[in-house]
């Protein structure tokens, strides 16, 4: 947890603002100065972030025994259990040689230190008071009103880099996943007895487990929203979690850092992450705005399910596919949700067009799963929560190894790989090593001469066949053991 020192000379606002980021009036406020004289911490919170807040007295330039240089020692020592130091200034009253002198002070530091400008509720104070605070050297002025919260969202903008970062596994490593080793994968090839669909904790083959409550998993799902600026991704956040959550509004952009909210449907329990809207990288200039993408990124490996939102009326662009196509390269759960559908006028032909572009520029995934809403009129999104639920079940499917081979000996049967040297390229043994998305093992006699066109006849098979439409799967080729070798 990042903790966070407020610390200023008397009656700036600082115990005002340890309130309000608290969310309790922990500290007495008055407009007389010194009321704080010790400094004291509690727990708070910035929107999705938790805060260790000390609350310092006012500094004042006082060396000798007097309260005054007490409390200014005890500021100092305050400090030390600090992670980021937030100094606080009057943007009323404008620079003072006391503020001149601590800021001075801090530069010496071997702490980050943010640039408050209290008091600045109205507009007409905020340019001159910026511009002055310029001149103490510490960085960007943060304009901000203690009393009204205003300003907030800078705040927590300056304060992000300095948190430490979440100890968050991505799925593959704390969902179920099994990692194979070249070695564990090659004492595999024929073992009649190995069945990924009966190992310990593994759902019924052919299945995902789910228990009468309708509850698929004990952990959270987690599903990231995504897509373009200004698709209406945390409108449909908002209109999930029946609350204005996050900020929402006309202008592209406003979400920058991915914001999670634990939700429950039904008696499944779910995180939801609100992300930044991914550009095309040429776009891109801003420093703020890459960290934003980098957040949205992880965001992605992190999920489970990926909503991408795209605008009915511009639907299914470049940039569009591009980031369904990075979901289906990380083996997520890609559910597309046509949003502002309330605003198309010709459906019938809309519909037309999405399903041809999905068709033609996703063809690696038949089926994906769509659906047409509205996030601001909350229309349809109990069937987007429904596609979610119904692909993660699909997502999670294990088939017997048994099985998996007698299909396999149908398949060849049926069309056999090309020969290669004028001799059979056999196909000798197959088993499903993971979910999650649904992985198969398959041993080639020759496996870097089996065409990507084979290797597609066989993925296209196991989703008809075993009911895998709409999902990832991998197939790994591995090089087969010669039976003959001593």
């Amino acid at each position: 947890m990042l903790s966070l020192a407020i610390v200023g000379r008397p009656n700036v606002g600082k115990s005002t603002l340890f309130n309000r980021l608290t969310g309790k009036q922990m500290a007495i406020v008055d407009d007389t100065p010194g009321v704080t004289r010790d400094w004291r911490e509690c727990e708070g919170r910035i929107l999705d972030k938790k805060l260790r807040l000390i609350d310092t007295a006012g500094l004042e330039e006082k060396f000798d025994d007097s309260m005054e240089a007490r409390m200014r020692r005890q500021t100092e020592l305050a400090l030390g259990g600090a992670d980021v130091v937030l100094f606080v200034i009057d943007g009323r009253a404008g620079i003072t040689p006391m503020d001149e002198h601590f800021a001075k002070w801090l530069r010496k530091q071997k702490k980050p230190v943010l640039l408050l400008v209290n008091k600045c509720e109205q507009d007409s104070l905020v340019d001159q008071a910026r511009a002055d605070a310029y001149g103490l050297g510490l960085g960007d002025p943060i304009p901000f009103s203690a009393a009204h919260g205003i300003g907030m969202d800078e705040l927590y903008t300056q304060l992000m880099p300095h948190f430490p970062t979440e100890e968050e596994k991505p799925i593959d490593e704390d969902d179920g996943q099994k990692f194979w080793s070249d070695e564990e994968l090659d004492q595999l090839e024929g073992d009649e007895e190995f069945d990924f669909a009966t190992m310990e904790g593994a759902a019924p083959a052919e299945e995902a487990d789910q228990k009468d409550d309708g509850v698929l998993s004990e952990k959270p799902i987690r599903i990231a929203l995504v897509g373009r600026p200004n698709a209406g991704k945390s409108t449909l956040m908002n209109a999930l979690l029946q609350e204005d959550r996050v900020i929402t509004g006309p202008e592209a952009g406003l979400t920058r850092d991915s914001i999670a909210v634990d939700w429950l449907w039904g008696n499944q329990k779910f995180r939801l992450v609100d992300t930044a809207g991914l550009r095309r990288k040429s776009k891109i200039t801003a420093k703020l705005e890459k960290m934003a993408i980098d957040d949205t990124l992880r965001a992605i490996r992190l999920s489970q399910i990926v909503f991408l939102l795209i605008d009915a009326q511009a639907p299914l662009e470049k940039q569009d596919l591009q980031i369904a196509d990075l979901v289906i390269r990380e083996g997520r759960i890609l559910v597309i949700g046509i949003n502002k559908w309330d605003m198309v006028q010709d459906r019938h032909e809309k519909l037309e067009e999405i399903k041809y572009i999905l068709a033609d520029s996703l063809a690696q995934i038949p089926d994906i799963p769509f659906v047409t809403m509205s996030a601001l009129r909350e229309q349809n999104l109990d069937r987007l929560m429904e596609a979610g639920i119904e692909a993660y079940k699909i997502w999670n499917k294990r088939v017997s190894t048994w099985k998996i081979n007698k299909w396999l000996e149908s398949k060849v049967s049926q069309y056999p790989p090309p020969l290669v040297g004028g001799r059979p390229n056999r196909l000798r043994y197959m088993s499903q090593i993971n979910t999650r998305p649904p992985t198969f093992a398959m041993w080639v006699s020759k496996p870097d001469d089996l065409p990507a066109t084979y290797k597609r006849y066989l993925i296209n098979g196991l989703r008809e066949d075993y009911g895998l439409s709409g999902v990832p799967i991998r197939l790994l080729l591995r090089k087969s053991k010669n039976p003959f070798a001593k």
